[in-house]
C-alpha cells in the first residue's frame, strides 16, 4: 500500500516542496487520522515511511491506531528539486518556463533517478514482508508514483500524481513475481453492500 501524505500548507499554496521539511497543516493532519481509520481495518503488518516530517507524521496516525513501529527510509523521500523547491506554479512557470514544459528544475534530480531510488526501496521493503502480509508505505507524490512505476514497466511521466493522503495498492505473486495494480487513488474504503439492496436489475 502507497500512501501519500496529507496537506501541508505549501500543498495548499501550490508551491513546490520537494525535499523542503514541510509539516502537515491542521487538514493534512485530519486527512491523516481520517485514512488511517479505513487503513488500521486491513491489518498492516508493517509502516515504513520516508523520513521527512510531512510523510511520517501521516504515518504515525496509523501506528497509533495499530501499535506498529514506524520504519523510516530516506529513499523514500520526494524529488529534490533544485531551484524549484518554495516556489508557486506561477513562479516557476515565469522564471523556468523551458524547464516546468520539460519537468526538470534546475539542479534538482532527473525523474529517472528517483523513481530508481523509490522502487530500489519498494524492492528491498518487499524482500524483508512476510508471505501475504500487507506493507504500508508512506511518502510522497510524484516519488511514489515514479517508483510504483518502475515497478510496474509504466512510463514514469504518464502516470498521474496521487492525491493527499490517497493511496494504491500493489501486489506479486511469489518472490520476484510480475507486479499489479490493483488499486490507483483511493481515499477510502468501499461501503459494504448487501445483495437485498441491488435489487432484482443489479
Amino acid at each position: 500500500m502507497l500512501w501519500r501524505h496529507g496537506q501541508t500548507t505549501y500543498n495548499a499554496e501550490r508551491r513546490f516542496q520537494g525535499q523542503l521539511d514541510v509539516p502537515l497543516n491542521a487538514l493534512g493532519r485530519l486527512q491523516a487520522q481520517r485514512a488511517a481509520r479505513h487503513l488500521a481495518q486491513l491489518k498492516p503488518a508493517a509502516i515504513w515511511s520516508s523520513d521527512l516530517s510531512r510523510a511520517s507524521s501521516t504515518a504515525a496516525a496509523l501506528a497509533g491506531l495499530t501499535g506498529l513501529k514506524v520504519h523510516l527510509d530516506k529513499d523514500l523521500r520526494e524529488r529534490q528539486g533544485g531551484a524549484w523547491e518554495g516556489l508557486t506554479t506561477e513562479e516557476i512557470r515565469e522564471k523556468y518556463p523551458d524547464e516546468l514544459a520539460k519537468w526538470d528544475p534546475p539542479g534538482g534530480e532527473p525523474v529517472a533517478a528517483v523513481a530508481e531510488r523509490t522502487s530500489a526501496a519498494l524492492l528491498r521493503i518487499a524482500a524483508g514482508a512476510g508471505a501475504d502480509s500487507l506493507i504500508v508505505v508512506v511518502g510522497h507524490g510524484a516519488s511514489l508514483t515514479w517508483g510504483m512505476s518502475r515497478l510496474l514497466g509504466l512510463d514514469e511521466r504518464v502516470t498521474g500524481g496521487l492525491a493527499n493522503c490517497c493511496w494504491c495498492l500493489l501486489s506479486r505473486r511469489g518472490d520476484g513475481g510480475r507486479w499489479r495494480l490493483l488499486e490507483y487513488n483511493v481515499g477510502a474504503l468501499p461501503e459494504p453492500v448487501e445483495v437485498a439492496e441491488l435489487g432484482d436489475e443489479a
